[in-house]
């Protein structure tokens, strides 16, 4: 059937076939989103992870306050010691703001922290339209819609944005490739009045989505290098003169009304990576248009080269050098020059800045990088420009220019192989679309071109269906169905409710002034569902807090006491995860204390508190050491205490720890008696009730003000 057949006309618009089939591809893709990002409903309705319920509290403090309150809250629940926290300077301001304005309009049916719960896998979702609109720019309506379903499928997007994600991924990627899409298309644009209302759109676009997640500034590296190109490819030089500026200098005054990012990323590295590119843009025209016919792409060349000098050993010198501040985290320096290296162990310690392998990447793309290699082959073959799709020589030097910085910037942490996604995506489908056209219009006889088409499909269809089934238990599909970490505690244990339970028992059981002292993690969990004051939470606001929090748990139990009264703590939250490996109801139960809790995180407290770990843990880094149990604050209040080693192969035992023996414990409550310089309190229900298997529990201990066993610290 001919796709430009007209189903409908009016005086200002046609509805043809093809646009009922570009709705219904993109209804499928939204739907498919949807149904891969909802799958850990199965676990449970919660919010997934830690920082999301601070997200969650902030859109409420904004529906509860008004807005003008919002930008004025100074948070004094939180980082207590470090004087509160300015929550409109250090947070994700458009991610609350969307938020609470879009379930102002549409949810009121739903309570809030049920709307925050579906909010990132219906943004994630809905964002196939942008990535449809964005890729349509270079490829046509079938590189777009290819497009829409890559990205509705693809791993390490779908992993930052499923139900309960409620963080700044999603929303930034809607607002970014929207962003873009409205940038390249106005400078495509032949109105002027069209282009200029679609630079500013985009430049506002840009500004809350820089706003809404910091990763967005991915965006800026290929604009600013395709800024650079654009005075060799374009003929239209004085439209360039005023839309680039406009769109720059919109972006740049936007993003700095936001307290984050703030004027120190105008001034940074934002006004260096689209500033610098602007200026030699303009002065590039100037040296063209002055140079004869001869002369012109080489004296702009020379300053080119010049400019990428300047610029890249400015950019290398401010990244590297300690000594320049600059608004920017150590996570995107690292962006730019992969060739920095962490000193800080806070920064290592989180899972998700691991470096990259080459095992990972292809787990996270599979064949998208096979497809992405059709597309960077058809690109730069000779035959390109004289495709139909691609006549646009300077969008395809964008889209060139967007795989390769994709791929340096994802080279450094996992967590960015997010944006190696969007360039893999676009090139996926812009070669699949160029393949398959090509495949479509080769003419031979009658049943042999039949047979040609039909295999060319099978072969694309069961390379695109292939990471969504296989393996078996590890594919994109089912990898997504997990519980939410408010029920595992970021373990590998199953399920409980423990956590939630020990909010609400802190919550209706403590004084509503009190101050919980715990490990970083917690700190939004004790902040947004207990409603208590807290001292170091997610946001990692001050290093020097989360470092006084690791020595206070790693020093005896005497300095930890007068560290705990300096800080002016109620209470202090561990969390332990531990196996039990008892096959005797008669005889005192055996455990395996380990498994993600804080008990396997004492490499990385020590390190943070500048202690050495060989002092806390045995050779094999993970086994806790005698002098761990008896002379920290950590090891007094984890309720176990080794008796014997094991080995698992030989079935030996040992009374001392050797190498590849494993500790095995019994139950230990050390701290118990008014005497003591803690008290327990509580102990979430899993610690109690312990089944043989798996347990993961939480313990607060109440702070002795009045303990006269210590010492004072400074005697």
């Amino acid at each position: 059937m001919n796709s430009e057949f007209i189903l409908f006309q009016s005086d200002r618009f046609t509805f043809k076939l093809n646009h009922l089939v570009i709705i219904g591809v993109l209804i499928l893709a939204f739907s498919i989103s949807m149904l891969i990002r909802s799958q850990p409903i199965e676990h449970g309705f919660e919010l997934n992870e830690f920082d999301p319920f601070f997200n969650y509290r902030a859109t409420e403090y904004i529906l509860e306050n008004g807005l003008s309150e919002y930008f004025e809250w100074h948070d004094e629940k939180s980082w207590y010691l470090a004087g509160g926290r300015d929550i409109s300077k250090t947070s994700q301001v458009m991610l609350h703001i969307t938020t609470a304005i879009t379930y102002s309009l549409f949810s009121e049916s739903l309570s809030l922290y049920d709307y925050t719960i579906l909010f990132p896998a219906i943004f994630g979702s809905l964002t196939v339209v942008a990535i449809f609109l964005l890729v349509r720019l270079f490829g046509g309506n079938l590189a777009g819609l290819i497009a829409s379903l890559l990205f509705a499928v693809s791993l390490p997007v779908i992993l930052r944005g499923t139900i309960g994600w409620f963080k700044s991924e999603p929303l930034g990627l809607f607002y970014g490739l929207f962003g873009l899409y409205l940038f390249l298309s106005g400078i495509k644009s032949e109105n002027k009045k069209i282009a200029f209302l679609k630079i500013i759109f985009s430049a506002v676009a840009f500004a809350f989505a820089l706003s809404s997640w910091g990763g967005i500034q991915f965006f800026i590296i290929p604009i600013g290098l395709f800024i650079m190109v654009l005075p060799f490819v374009r003929k239209d030089h004085k439209f360039l003169l005023w839309t680039i500026p406009l769109f720059v200098s919109s972006f740049l005054l936007i993003s700095g009304l936001f307290e984050r990012p703030g004027m120190g990323f105008v001034f940074g590295i934002g006004g260096i990576v689209l500033g610098l590119p602007t200026i030699f843009l303009v002065i590039c025209i100037f040296v063209q248009k002055i140079s004869n016919e001869k002369n012109k792409t080489r004296n702009g060349l020379i300053l080119l080269t010049g400019i990428i000098v300047i610029s890249s050993s400015t950019l290398i010198i401010i990244t590297s050098s300690p000594d320049i501040p600059l608004a920017t985290s150590f996570r995107y320096l690292n962006a730019l020059n992969p060739l920095l290296s962490s000193t800080d162990p806070l920064v290592d310690s989180v899972a998700e800045h691991g470096t990259k392998s080459i095992s990972n990447s292809f787990l996270l793309h599979s064949i998208w990088i096979l497809f992405a290699g059709i597309g960077i082959w058809l690109l730069l073959s000779k035959n390109a420009l004289q495709n139909k799709i691609f006549t646009n020589i300077d969008l395809r030097i964008f889209v060139i220019i967007l795989g390769i910085t994709g791929a340096y910037v994802s080279s450094v942490f996992m967590r960015l192989e997010l944006l190696a996604s969007i360039s893999l995506i676009v090139l996926a489908s812009i070669g699949l679309s160029i393949l398959t056209k090509e495949i479509y219009n080769i003419q031979f006889s009658q049943k042999k071109n039949y047979l040609i088409k039909i295999s060319y499909v099978t072969i694309i269809l069961f390379l695109f269906i292939l990471p969504l089934v296989y393996p078996i238990n590890d594919n994109w599909i089912n990898v997504v169905s997990s519980p939410p970490i408010i029920y595992t505690g970021a373990t590998f244990y199953p399920p409980t409710s423990d956590w939630l339970e020990t909010m609400e028992w802190i919550k209706l059981n403590t004084p509503e002034n009190s101050k919980i002292a715990s490990w970083w993690d917690y700190g939004y969990w004790i902040t947004a569902l207990s409603d208590r004051t807290s001292y170091v939470d997610n946001a990692t606001l001050s290093t020097i807090e989360i470092k006084r929090m690791a020595t206070m748990f790693m020093s005896s139990p005497e300095d930890s006491w007068n560290m705990l009264k300096e800080m002016d703590a109620d209470y202090v939250l561990v969390f332990v995860a531990a196996m039990d490996i008892d096959n005797n109801p008669n005889e005192e139960s055996l455990y395996v204390v380990s498994g993600g809790g804080d008990e396997s995180k004492i490499l990385w407290i020590s390190r943070i508190a500048e202690l050495e770990p060989q002092k806390y843990l045995e050779l094999d880094a993970k086994t806790r050491t005698p002098y761990f149990y008896e002379n920290t604050m950590l090891g007094k209040l984890i309720p176990f205490s080794p008796v014997v080693y094991y080995h698992p192969s030989t079935e030996r035992n040992s009374p001392v720890y050797q190498n590849g023996f494993v500790e095995i414990s019994v139950k230990n409550i050390k701290y118990d008696s008014d005497n003591d310089p803690l008290k327990l309190v509580y102990t979430s229900p899993s610690f109690i009730n312990d089944d043989q298997g798996g347990m993961i529990f939480v313990m607060l201990y109440e702070v002795n003000k009045n303990y006269s066993g210590s010492k004072n610290l400074f005697d």
